[in-house]
């Protein structure tokens, strides 16, 4: 591994749900300042949202992608391994470029991948300057395209990635706030299901695909069982009585 100074620079920068409208400028700046813009792809070679988003900005030359097991939960070997060859690749570029950024889809310290590359390239790259740029979340972009209301007043949001099991969602149902459910759409039947029993199917939204040309927002009601695309973002409001400040 080549040495990199002291004054390299990793920088996530969280690009939004894929509305290329939705990158705040500070986000642009960052991508457009870096030496080299990394996107994680999946080993088909397939475009990314995040790279799809990125060349809004940057030309294509100075993106680079780096395949990481984004799907991978089952194979924790394999998963291991894509990590390691992920990180020793970004660390390269760190060592040729000194001022790397990593989009990421979202914001990049809610449920991304940056959060494992940054863990990763701290113990390759001692040293090196670890930063974060915000960005817009689809739970903030549904609620905006949809019309829900996250909170009012004193109510919690929890946020819930399906991935963690059905339990996990129905007991946060089962509480006083909003809920966001995140990766959803392989275990809509499921999610459908648990909303139903918890009396919370009335007022919940689903979306994917969110400001592209597939995007999707409709009534949880809608929910028949099949499948939805992988990143899909679901709201149930909290349980509200109609009046003005009514949770204050």
């Amino acid at each position: 591994m080549p040495d990199v100074m002291s004054s390299s620079r990793l920088i996530g920068v969280g690009v939004g749900p894929g509305d290329p409208e939705l990158v705040t400028v500070k986000g642009v700046n960052a991508l457009r300042a870096a030496d080299v813009v990394v996107v994680p792809v999946m080993d088909t070679g397939e475009r990314g949202r995040a790279e799809a988003t990125v060349l809004h900005y940057v030309p294509q030359e100075k993106v680079v992608r780096v395949v990481f097991a984004l799907n991978e939960r089952s194979d924790h070997g394999r998963r291991e391994a894509a990590w390691d060859a992920a990180g020793e690749r970004v660390a390269r570029l760190l060592a040729a470029h000194g001022s790397v950024a990593f989009a990421t889809i979202g914001d990049p310290n809610v449920y991304s991948t940056f959060t494992y590359l940054a863990h990763t390239i701290g113990e390759l790259v001692p040293g090196v300057v670890v930063e974060t740029v915000p960005g817009i979340t689809a739970m903030q972009d549904l609620a905006a395209r949809s019309g829900a209301v996250l909170t009012e007043g004193t109510e919690p949001l929890t946020l819930v990635p399906v991935t963690a099991g059905s339990a996990v969602l129905k007991d946060a149902l089962n509480g006083p706030g909003t809920v966001v459910a995140y990766k959803f759409g392989r275990q809509a039947a499921e999610v459908a299901e648990v909303l139903r029993e918890t009396g919370r199917i009335g007022d919940a939204v689903w979306g994917s695909a969110l400001g592209l040309e597939a995007e999707s927002i409709r009534s949880a009601a809608e929910l028949d069982g099949a499948p939805l695309p992988y990143l899909s973002t679901l709201i149930a409001p909290a349980r509200r009585d109609g009046t003005r400040g009514g949770k204050l």
